[in-house]
């Protein structure tokens, strides 16, 4: 079953830092069996919670490989970038298999 990580960026603190993680994104991604279904830094419009400036969403054919993915050491790594750059949430969860039930 397919596994999703959702990343949102609340809030930027140092560009600079967050150009650094965006780089290492090649080394960070590589072996990995995610496809990114998307990117956004444009129009973001909260429903519900607070605003979010930003974020990505990958999709992973496992839980596992998900996590594997997220405790690598290249993206350990490169996420240090992110976490000196800004205020971030980050959710794992799998897919839903079927149609949701009522």
């Amino acid at each position: 079953m397919a596994a999703y990580i959702v990343i949102t960026r609340l809030r930027t603190r140092n560009r600079e830092q967050l150009d650094l993680y965006a780089k290492q994104a090649p080394v960070f991604m590589a072996g990995h069996a995610a496809t990114w279904l998307a990117r956004f830094g444009g129009h973001c419009e909260s429903l519900e919670g607070p605003q979010v400036e930003g974020g990505a969403i990958l999709e992973f054919p496992t839980l596992a490989e998900a996590k594997a993915w997220y405790d690598s050491p290249a993206y350990q790594e490169a996420c240090q970038h992110r976490f000196r750059g800004g205020d971030y949430s980050a959710v794992i969860f799998d897919g839903a298999a079927g149609e949701l039930k009522k």
